[in-house]
């Protein structure tokens, strides 16, 4: 039985479609089905019912999707146990929200290709519900994100979350302390309309019996640092992506009364029984995090004009 076609039928039944699984193997949708119709000639039986447009596997393809996952995680067991299997020599795609990128993608990536030269990444960075339904439709391996995706060969796992503070211009925002019903009376800047830091600003508020004046809703933290480095309003962002701006030295953190909840992170994840790239790169990620969680902490000192945000 050629094993190639075992993957081939996999993945049409785990992203439910033979154009998705042919964009994620690199094939033709052409090459796709002629792999999948010579699977069913040796076995016998019919796996994909074609009469109609809807995508449905046929009872015998059902069962043999069970044995399809059994197959490629032996394969992959035996190449690992004789020393064929070349350690993260695969493209690996991987989304993230900005937050995430501003933060610790960058070095983490770093020491990601230090530790595996091999591997080769196709970077994305978009909002959350994009890269939510990237990965459950299968153009993304891998996502870090506010949610998690829930769908059928996609796990999750929680990230420490992100400390949220309020950032002002230091030659505007002198005072030590704010209230946040003073934080209302400006302009305030926050991620796009029904964002987890936007959803939450407006909680924040309305727990306080306050209305916020103007909230702007904007996706790029490079747009909102720019607003606020020239004098525009007082924006919601990671603590950890402001301490790495270290060329917009007017930044600085506003200290408030009133606590920004912090930013949830999940990384989504598409199991994979031909190798364990995705795994290696989760738990290299999940390393690199709680070794610097000490550093993306709040620690209540707010960045000056005279002292840069320290990287």
């Amino acid at each position: 039985m050629n094993l190639r076609f075992v993957e081939a039928f996999y993945w049409v039944a785990s992203l439910k479609s033979v154009t998705r699984a042919a964009d994620k193997l690199f094939l033709t949708q052409s090459a796709m089905s002629s792999r999948i119709a010579a699977l069913e000639e040796e076995l016998g039986v019919l796996l994909l019912d074609r009469r109609d447009k809807q995508f449905r596997l046929t009872i015998a393809g059902a069962r043999f999707f069970t044995y399809a996952q059994r197959l490629l995680e032996l394969q992959r067991e035996v190449k690992a146990e004789m020393g064929s299997g070349a350690a993260l020599a695969v493209s690996l795609r991987i989304g993230a929200i900005e937050s995430v990128l501003h933060s610790w993608l960058i070095p983490w990536i770093e020491k990601l290709r230090a530790d595996h030269p091999s591997l080769a990444l196709e970077l994305t960075v978009e909002t959350t519900p994009i890269l939510v339904e990237q990965v459950q439709r299968g153009t993304q391996d891998i996502v870090f994100a506010a949610l998690p995706a829930a769908a059928d060969g996609v796990r999750s796992r929680s990230l420490p979350p992100m400390d949220m503070v309020f950032i002002g211009n230091d030659r505007l925002h002198r005072k030590r302390r704010y209230a946040l019903e003073e934080l209302g009376a400006l302009e305030l800047l926050t991620f796009q309309k029904g964002s987890h830091p936007h959803v939450a600003l407006l909680d924040l508020f309305r727990s306080e019996g306050l209305e916020p004046g103007r909230v702007h809703a904007i996706s790029s933290i490079s747009a909102m640092v720019q607003l606020v480095q020239g004098g525009f309003g007082v924006a919601t962002l990671p603590l950890k992506a402001v301490q790495r701006m270290q060329n917009y030295p007017l930044l600085r953190t506003l200290t408030c009364a009133s606590k920004l909840q912090p930013l949830p992170i999940h990384a989504s994840y598409r199991t994979d029984p031909t190798n364990d790239a995705v795994e290696t790169v989760l738990k290299s990620a999940l390393a690199f995090v709680d070794a610097n969680a000490g550093s993306m902490k709040n620690t209540g000192r707010a960045p000056t004009r005279r002292a840069t945000p320290r990287s």
